[in-house]
């Protein structure tokens, strides 16, 4: 006798549900206000430098007879290549190099030192020295002027660093007072830096058998990359676009940096604002250009310390 087994009842499938979707978040009227302000603000900034932009690209006539917020009739880039040939960019970005490349280096160089040893090897007295260090940033450079211009032509130097064999009129004597003027900021700036990193890392490269030099070339050092970068691209920037210390300890017109070659566009009688916007923009380049190269790391630098975990 054959037993058939009876078909087991379906099972009730449950309904299937969709997850509901996820509620719109309300926008603030404040944040609103916040984000508005911030475009305002930024567009201020952006003004100057788009009207210089626009200007540049237009005939002075054009300008002249509709004024700089009229609608263009005719664009062109024959301004900058009459601004870079009429005043001779390539010797003065040269000269500017000259200045503030090793001025960078060499600041932050020093100033990594100065630090490594006022946060990391606990001196005493290293509060008082960081505080002086800040202090002298505040000193006016104008006060300084006449008797560093006085020192500067006391000192002699070989004829192969100075061609009127003392520092003054060379490339020296800016660089120097560059590195003395901006040792304080990037001292005081690293310094705290450096006390936010995890003491627990030295602690074991001591333990390890790790000297003061190891330490600091490779250990404290990767470490700061964001900061030095920061640090590098402000400096670069403070260096370049300096006109008053290349102005007073250079006689020589061929040495000048590039911020003096804008006066090269200036006519005795008559100015055409719109080439020396130009050669404005011209100027400009290299700094923006070290800015793009260096921007994940500045900005790494900048957020630093901003979130916890």
């Amino acid at each position: 006798m054959t037993v058939h087994a009876a078909p087991a009842a379906a099972r009730p499938t449950a309904p299937q549900t969709h997850p509901a979707p996820a509620a719109r978040r309300r926008v603030r009227p404040g944040r609103i206000g916040v984000h508005a302000f911030l475009m305002a603000v930024s567009l201020a900034f952006l003004a100057p430098l788009l009207l210089a932009v626009y200007a540049s690209l237009r005939p002075y006539d054009e300008t002249s007879a509709h004024g700089y917020f009229s609608l263009p009739r005719h664009l062109s880039l024959d301004y900058y290549r009459q601004a870079f040939s009429d005043s001779g960019m390539t010797k003065y970005f040269v000269n500017t190099m000259i200045i503030a490349v090793p001025g960078v280096v060499i600041t932050l160089f020093l100033a990594s030192f100065v630090a490594f040893a006022l946060a990391r090897l606990k001196m005493r007295g290293g509060l008082v020295l960081l505080m002086l260090f800040t202090a002298g940033n505040l000193l006016p450079q104008q006060v300084i002027v006449t008797p560093l211009y006085v020192v500067f032509n006391r000192i002699p130097l070989p004829y192969w660093m100075s061609d009127s064999m003392t520092m003054f009129d060379s490339y020296w004597a800016v660089i120097v007072v560059q590195i003395g003027f901006q040792l304080g900021f990037c001292v005081f700036v690293l310094a705290n830096f450096m006390r936010t990193l995890p003491q627990e890392i030295l602690e074991a490269a001591i333990v390890d058998g790790a000297g003061v030099w190891t330490q600091y070339r490779r250990i404290t050092l990767p470490l700061c990359r964001p900061a030095l970068a920061a640090l590098g691209t402000l400096q670069f920037t403070w260096m370049y676009n300096d006109f008053l210390w290349a102005l007073v300890f250079i006689s020589d017109g061929d040495k000048l940096p590039i911020t003096s070659a804008l006066n090269n566009l200036r006519g005795q009688f008559f100015t055409d604002y719109n080439l020396l916007a130009a050669g404005s923009v011209i100027v400009a380049l290299p700094t923006l250009v070290v800015f793009l190269l260096l921007q994940r790391h500045f900005i790494a630098g900048l957020t630093l310390g901003s979130s916890k975990g």
